[in-house]
């Protein structure tokens, strides 16, 4: 899948051809790839993969979850030149995203550190980067939420506008779907949140409630469904993100790990 990605990637660079090959000379040279940046390395899988495809030698100094800063050498590279130069920008995009995403993550997981509860990203992907953006989550130390809508059956507000009767409704999910497959839904008050439990739930998602809110649905829920999952989300900020934590839910979950991010600076140069 990340050969497939990658190969995409830079034919949306390259188009019908790099224009710079049809006018230079063939050369061996040398390359490196340095951070201009502080924070938390990703995309070096995906950059291993793409120099594997166009026959490029590389080094990489650091891996995928490691801190860098900057004037760091990530990476060196060694192959023609024509070939390193069409790949430049594709590499440099790979690594300035993921990096821009594992540090915005790992910066909320450092609020974290003392708790026990996990930081999941959400499905607010960029069209046809799930995948790449998702893992880049899990280089800055966060989990992946479902990755689709094919692997958690997840109830929100608009969904349930359309069921009449929740706990039918999740009564028929049991029989028809998969028997590992888990079912969240989405509440926006206490009293919704009980009210789901009841129904069977597997999940609860505590969506844009307050604190105090949260740990009446914590404490309802230790003392009638223990076995059910508590996930908090809405309003959460760096911030705020410990108190909503201290609560006792059992994740909490943010689309602005991913789509709040800011890349990180690399540079390529060139050596003969």
């Amino acid at each position: 899948m990340i050969k497939s990605f990658v190969k995409k990637a830079l034919q949306e660079d390259v188009g019908r051809g790099d224009l710079f090959r049809l006018v230079s000379k063939k050369k061996k040279v040398q390359a490196k790839i340095t951070s201009k940046d502080e924070g938390i390395l990703a995309g070096v899988e995906y950059v291993k993969a793409l120099c594997k495809i166009e026959k490029i030698k590389f080094e990489f100094f650091k891996k995928d979850g490691e801190s860098i800063k900057k004037g760091d050498v990530i990476v060196a590279l060694e192959g023609k030149s024509n070939k390193i130069l069409m790949c430049e920008r594709t590499m440099l995009n790979l690594l300035q995203h993921a990096s821009g995403i594992s540090t915005n993550v790992n910066s909320y997981i450092q609020e974290l550190k003392n708790v026990k509860v996990k930081l999941l990203d959400t499905r607010k992907t960029r069209p046809m980067l799930r995948i790449f953006e998702k893992y880049a989550v899990r280089c800055g130390g966060g989990s992946n939420h479902r990755m689709g809508l094919d692997d958690c059956l997840m109830l929100k507000d608009t969904h349930l506008k359309t069921i009449n009767d929740l706990k039918s409704f999740i009564d028929n999910a049991r029989y028809k779907l998969p028997y590992t497959t888990k079912i969240e839904v989405e509440c926006e008050s206490v009293e919704d949140a009980k009210y789901a439990m009841g129904c069977g739930s597997d999940m609860i998602m505590c969506d844009n409630m307050n604190i105090n809110e949260i740990k009446e649905v914590v404490n309802f829920k230790n003392e009638n469904y223990p076995h059910i999952l508590l996930e908090a989300s809405g309003n959460i900020t760096r911030e705020n993100i410990l108190e909503y934590a201290n609560t006792g839910v059992d994740a909490i979950s943010s689309g602005s790990l991913i789509h709040q991010a800011t890349w990180l600076d690399f540079s390529m140069k060139i050596f003969d």
